[in-house]
């Protein structure tokens, strides 16, 4: 095993960077989560590692276990105490892991699976496709999850339309969708519908539905171009920012940091993104294309949403921001994408070695 392949730099430098600004971020806002953040990434980066060694097309024999598997994880959150409302964690001892996010890769797996097995480009392929995948987002929406719902749906189409699904059928279902906003929205709990109209204005309902958006707000322009200072933020030190150490740890990185600390990040992710595209572009492996797709749309969707919400350009979502945020199921779940991602790249370079002579 060539050990340089799996440090590939282009990886590995923007996780490690990522995982230096998150711990310092849990340690400033959150001290007593710092341990827990700390054994979080150790176990994420040991999946990274194992399945950075492993031959990614083995993930193809397992892709209907896979399936099954997240089928069985979603369910069972149903059966879990619910936590604020939501019924999105299982409860197992000190750790609650949240499939919905869990099962991020592995969904993926069987997207990719699915995807080089069918290649017929129509209305009625992709539909059947599409039911496969309709009770997974069925029951994350019932959880209820809308932010996954949003990453799942786009990652499906994203990978749809790498697979050579025509674009013109984008645009269609894009006019249809807007058509049926109506009935969507009569499926939207109560706050979800109050997050979409705070975000036209924050200001109608200051206090109550526009509130996350406006602190989020406050806590970015009052870092500055330098920030505060880790331990400085007075957003998150005194709880006016909630869910500062995960759903709105932008805005926290944004008062503590300042726009330095915030470019940092966002260079970061550029370098991480712009890899992972690379390694997809250079495969001849039509899965494993497929499955580097995949985990680029996943990260990058995730990314835009968290960051948008922050900055107040797009509506309140629970999400998290990839390896920033706090939270063991997303780091597990990001470090086992990436290295299913060098694995990709591993086995490009041992079918395709470099000769010098």
């Amino acid at each position: 095993m060539n050990l340089l392949q799996i440090f590939d730099l282009g990886i590995i430098l923007p996780i490690i960077g990522l995982l230096g600004i998150s711990l310092s971020l849990v340690s400033s806002t959150a001290t007593s989560l710092f341990s827990q953040q700390l054994i979080f990434f150790a176990i994420g980066l040991f999946l990274y590692f194992v399945f950075a060694s492993l031959d990614f097309r083995i993930y193809t024999r397992f892709a209907w276990l896979f399936y099954l598997l997240s089928v069985i994880l979603l369910v069972a959150t149903f059966f879990s105490p619910q936590v604020r409302g939501s019924h999105r964690w299982l409860s197992i001892g000190f750790f609650s892991p949240q499939p919905s996010e869990l099962i991020k890769p592995i969904i993926i797996v069987v997207f990719a699976t699915i995807g080089i097995g069918e290649k017929k480009n129509t209305i009625s392929s992709l539909l059947k496709r599409f039911l496969l995948f309709l009770p997974i987002i069925a029951m994350i929406f019932r959880q209820p999850d809308l932010g996954n719902v949003l990453v799942f749906l786009f990652v499906f189409f994203a990978m749809e339309f790498v697979n050579g699904f025509p674009w013109i059928y984008y645009l269609a279902g894009i006019a249809t969708l807007g058509a049926f906003i109506p009935i969507f929205w009569h499926f939207l709990k109560e706050y979800q519908r109050l997050r979409l109209i705070s975000f036209l204005n924050p200001q109608t309902d200051p206090i109550g539905a526009g509130y996350n958006a406006l602190q989020a707000m406050i806590a970015i322009g009052s870092g500055g171009l330098f920030g505060q200072g880790l331990g400085r933020g007075t957003q998150s030190h005194l709880l006016f920012l909630p869910e500062y150490h995960t759903d709105f740890v932008f805005a926290s990185l944004g008062e503590e940091l300042g726009l330095v600390g915030g470019a940092i990040v966002i260079i970061l992710y550029f370098l991480l993104l712009g890899r992972i595209l690379s390694i997809a572009n250079t495969t001849d492996d039509d899965f494993g294309k497929l499955l580097c797709i995949g985990i680029f749309s996943q990260l990058f969707i995730q990314v835009f949403i968290n960051m948008g919400m922050n900055l107040g350009l797009l509506p309140i979502t629970g999400i998290t921001l990839p390896l920033v945020s706090y939270g063991g199921s997303s780091i597990i779940s990001t470090c086992i994408g990436l290295g299913m991602v060098v694995s990709v790249l591993r086995s490009s370079k041992l079918r395709n070695p470099i000769v010098i002579s």
